[in-house]
């Protein structure tokens, strides 16, 4: 089996056979076992994350049922902001165990867990029960997120060296987004099925038998004791986090660029709003944009991933300049109705480029914040920053919603701009290695 585990490694790798056969340590001999293990568990995650999607699945799954809208907006602003807030306390409690593996795995099944409750309310609940009822799973479900998190970045770091792990992260992006052609193809073929409840629980089953899927392999992922931080009071903790950003320029700059990168995940829904109005509400656009997503996710994040470990910090800046651009080419095709007659196709065209821009900040930012440090204080690094950018998500998302009240295509321009002054001032990062 290890035989295999070093051809997959090279096959999709810029690995050599003469770089694995001349490990010097433990963690580039064991690279490629770890490598597929933790290639399968997070491609089973983020296709499980995919199916149970807060903007698509459970939203169209409340309105199925029943419940009030207001409780599609509010799933979405707890799962995208929920799992971040607690990270820095729930980094204080990781930082404890000497195999962070396991707190990734208990986040997966606590995750599957929730999601399996998703699909029990679909088929027991209605109305405004069955949408109190899965925000509180959503609930649980973010901060189980939360817990998988904080550890994930640190096991990547631990197990994979280091200029292979953005290749890992854009592999398992484009697995899932491939997934998710397939599942939203499949969808539609059945849309006229008698029971889209019945349906929906399916695909929330199968999201959930994911994760615990996902839990177990990873489990099997071998992994050096980290350093344990004991006796540490819980304040004194939080003292020494925040320090890190009055002292630590290179992770203060850090900050500021993924600040101004929330635009990338935030920008979706107005430009689907913008779509909608513009092509009309036939659930089969809704079917292509999602396909059209999942096939940005599958073409561009292994490319952003070999790219980003040769220089995440280019990534960054050249992902968020391309998320600019085409936010304010959107602004300016509805502001001005120049050539809406094509809309048709400046619209699916539009989306594609925006999910190739954002699949490249993700995969930036996640590749160099776990390149920044080693050990505890990469655990330090990545509890603060997800805690602060949960707070300005927050932030940001008011914000936005309020100018979307005056019109859409101011709250598009805020998320522009930001993108814009994030790519320039991206060039302030720290060079990470010597192709920087």
């Amino acid at each position: 089996m290890s035989g295999f585990y070093k051809w997959l490694y090279s096959s999709i790798t810029d690995a050599t056979a003469k770089e694995i056969d001349s490990a010097e340590n433990e963690v580039e001999r064991l690279a490629p076992m770890n490598f597929f293990h933790l290639l399968l568990a997070r491609t089973a995650s983020k296709i499980g994350d995919r199916l149970a999607s807060t903007k698509t699945t459970l939203a169209w799954l409340l309105q199925t049922l029943g419940a009030p809208a207001i409780f599609a907006g509010l799933i979405v602003t707890v799962r995208e902001s929920g799992s971040l807030l607690p990270q820095i306390l729930l980094s204080n409690f990781i930082k404890r165990l000497g195999l962070r593996k396991w707190a990734w795995s208990i986040g997966a099944l606590i995750q599957g867990i929730a999601i399996a409750m998703c699909a029990i309310i679909a088929l027991t609940l209605k109305g405004v029960s069955a949408g109190i009822a899965i925000l509180m799973a959503i609930v649980l479900f973010s901060l189980a997120r939360g817990i998988s998190s904080v550890s994930a970045k640190d096991v990547l770091g631990k197990t994979i060296p280091k200029s292979k792990r953005g290749q890992l992260t854009g592999w398992a992006t484009s697995a899932s987004g491939l997934v998710v052609i397939v599942t939203t193809s499949l969808f539609f073929f059945r849309s006229s099925s008698n029971s889209p409840v019945l349906l929906y629980a399916a695909y929330l089953g199968t999201a959930a038998t994911l994760w615990f899927v996902a839990a177990i392999i990873n489990a099997l992922v071998v992994e050096e004791k980290s350093e344990i931080k004991k006796g540490q009071h819980l304040m004194t903790g939080l003292k020494s986090q925040f320090e890190l950003i009055r002292k630590e320029a290179h992770f203060r700059n850090f900050l500021i660029v993924r600040t101004l990168a929330v635009g990338s995940g935030l920008s979706s829904p107005y430009l689907i709003t913008l779509a909608h109005e513009k092509l009309g509400g036939s659930s089969l656009w809704l079917g292509i944009f999602i396909i059209i997503e999942g096939l940005a996710a599958t073409i561009s994040s292994p490319l952003w991933g070999k790219w980003a470990d040769h220089s995440s910090r280019t990534v960054l800046c050249a992902s968020m300049a391309a998320l600019a651009s085409l936010l304010l080419l959107v602004v300016i095709h509805a502001v001005t109705e120049l050539f809406s007659e094509y809309s048709w196709l400046i619209f699916p065209l539009t989306f594609f480029f925006l999910g190739v821009a954002h699949a490249g900040v993700r995969v930036g930012r996640k590749t160099y914040i776990v390149n920044m440090a080693e050990g505890n204080r990469r655990t330090d690094y990545v509890s603060i920053a997800n805690t602060l950018i949960g707070v300005l998500l927050l932030i940001a998302g008011l914000l936005a919603g309020i100018f979307s009240l005056i019109a859409v295509p101011i709250a598009l321009s805020f998320f522009a701009v930001a993108a814009l002054f994030g790519s320039l001032y991206g060039k302030q990062l720290k060079p990470l290695n010597k192709n920087s």
